[in-house]
């Protein structure tokens, strides 16, 4: 069943000060729209719980790129058009620039935001994963001002967040710490464009001596949330890779993991291809380390 227009208002005040004086007035009741990617496609199915629409597209606060000595910071409005042709982000965080490349086509990548990936709490969101593994932070904004939250920290659970009804999020930071990391991102789908990942990774490593001296991985479609991988981290770090390693590490990741079986793929699937991405990762941070 198709949504009926008549039955939804959407506002544009403007400002980011209007804007957040709306969600204070009514916390709850508005809910943001950017890009819209996400929130039409609901919409357009009849499946759009929420009546009242706030837009913040194009808010001149929200779609910066910026960066000092310490931190990039991006507007939570930046699009993934922004991100792919952002030299900062192309040098400097190369996950998350391919990241913002396989989210659907131009088209998508020309309205979809960061921010909106972030807040609509997918698991198989394309950017996610990346942001666990730079340790990026969020600044959540609000008219009682703003606090800033480790992403890893930001989703609860299946499509929970620690997002206040009367916040938004503002910037995303991510810290300038990782220059001489091995970096490797795979997206695994039905298909090599504009579909949804039946299992995501992205991982950053960095080897000194022959030994792991630094290792971030993280995963996606693999559970309720976006996935770091601690466990699999602690197998690698401080040793060298070879076979038995790769092993340990391979069977560390399967069982930190909690896949489902769904539409587009099977939990044994899931498990199956998480570990190869392991082995792939790991041989190719053996190589570059050599």
């Amino acid at each position: 069943m198709r949504a009926n227009p008549g039955e939804y208002e959407c506002v544009a005040p403007g400002t980011l000060s209007a804007v957040l004086s709306l969600l204070a007035q009514q916390p709850g009741a508005w809910l943001p729209i950017a890009g819209g990617t996400d929130v039409m496609v609901q919409y357009a199915a009849g499946k759009l719980p929420s009546r009242k629409l706030v837009s913040i597209w194009n808010l001149p606060e929200l779609r910066r790129i910026e960066g000092n000595d310490d931190e990039v910071r991006i507007g939570a409005a930046c699009s993934y058009t922004d991100l792919r042709e952002n030299a900062i982000v192309a040098r400097e965080f190369s996950l998350l620039a391919t990241a913002a490349a396989w989210t659907g086509g131009i088209a998508n990548q020309n309205r979809g935001t960061l921010g909106g990936n972030i807040v609509n709490a997918s698991p198989a969101a394309d950017s996610l994963p990346a942001l666990l593994v730079y340790e990026s932070e969020l600044i959540l904004i609000s008219s009682r001002g703003e606090r800033r939250v480790r992403y890893c920290d930001f989703h609860t659970g299946y499509k929970q967040t620690v997002l206040a009804p009367d916040e938004l999020v503002g910037t995303i930071c991510l810290p300038r710490r990782f220059s001489g990391h091995t970096a490797y991102c795979r997206k695994v789908g039905a298909r090599n464009a504009q579909a949804i990942a039946k299992v995501s990774l992205a991982a950053l490593g960095h080897a000194s001596g022959g030994a792991v001296d630094g290792i971030r991985i993280a995963a996606g479609s693999v559970a309720p949330v976006p996935l770091r991988l601690h466990g699999t981290e602690g197998v690698v770090r401080g040793r060298t890779i070879d076979s038995a390693l790769v092993r340990s590490a391979r069977a560390a990741a399967v069982s930190e993991i909690r896949p489902i079986s769904d539409i587009r793929s099977t939990a044994s699937y899931r498990a199956a291809v998480l570990g190869n991405l392991i082995v792939e990762f790991l041989e190719k941070l053996a190589g570059d380390g050599q």
